[in-house]
């Protein structure tokens, strides 16, 4: 998994769980920012998944998600995880959104997540997006999962992103959602099925 953000590998994990996909992360000094320099998550999923295709010369599985707030005009958008600027981690990009939404009514905080899950593999390839709507809140409540997960308020379970266990939020997530459509297309496509000198698929993401 071409990222070193151990809170997306974790969710992959938990997501591929049961379905005979091993998923692994990059060393801590590996980057693909570069590689993203597409208008759309999909674009950007694409890009790196093309990349570590050619690279690697095998069928790769890429992720790119983030942040969309109406009332923002989509902000932070493909942005989400370089919102607080160059070296802010969570905290910094959570405390930027904050406030930049500090004076808009409960009314006017609607957010979605949004997650493109790409594959691309010798014989073409596919893009599976999804997304999930939630409500930013004022402050941030939880200590699970990461990024934007504490502020991001969950409706139907009454919970921000950050108070759900990690296999509650597999369930009802933008990334869980597209994992699991692409993990379903591949075990109905026969991929996983083709004899390879390296049966191996890499799954990367940023």
């Amino acid at each position: 998994m071409a990222t070193t953000n151990q809170g997306k590998i974790a969710e992959v994990r938990e997501i591929m769980s049961g379905r005979l996909i091993e998923v692994a992360g990059l060393i801590d000094s590996a980057s693909t920012e570069e590689i993203e320099t597409g208008s759309t998550f999909a674009e950007n999923a694409l890009l790196k998944a093309r990349h570590y295709h050619r690279t690697l010369g095998l069928p790769t599985v890429t992720d790119d998600s983030g942040l969309e707030v109406e009332a923002l005009g989509g902000a932070p958008g493909i942005y989400s995880a370089r919102y607080a600027g160059p070296g802010m981690g969570d905290a910094g990009r959570i405390a930027r959104l904050l406030d930049e939404m500090k004076d808009l009514s409960d009314q006017c905080r609607g957010a979605r997540f949004i997650c493109a899950a790409a594959i691309v593999w010798e014989g073409g390839e596919k893009v599976f997006l999804d997304e999930v709507q939630g409500v930013i809140l004022k402050e941030a409540r939880g200590g699970n999962g990461f990024g934007y997960d504490p502020v991001f308020f969950y409706e139907p379970l009454g919970k921000t992103f950050a108070e759900l266990t990690s296999s509650e939020k597999a369930e009802v997530s933008h990334r869980g959602r597209a994992f699991r459509r692409l993990a379903g297309w591949l075990t109905d496509s026969g991929l996983l099925d083709t004899p390879r000198s390296d049966d191996r698929i890499v799954t990367t993401a940023d």
